[in-house]
């Protein structure tokens, strides 16, 4: 869902540079895409992260065990 919302508002981006819209428009298109990329990260970098101490859970239990 993210993606899609990324993708969108990329292809928004790019028609209002090409089409020559007003700056200030343009600018606030950015900062949108920005946040929803910056939050993308956010996102994937603390799911791989629970993901990982997960695994070293799993592993040390298995060696105790």
């Amino acid at each position: 869902m993210l993606n899609e919302e990324i993708c969108k508002l990329r292809e928004e981006l790019n028609n209002s540079i090409t089409s020559g819209k007003d700056y200030k428009e343009i600018y606030e298109i950015s900062i949108e895409l920005d946040r929803l990329i910056a939050l993308y990260y956010r996102k994937n970098i603390k799911g791989k992260k629970q993901k990982k101490k997960k695994l070293c859970k799993k592993i040390f239990n298995f060696v105790i065990a």
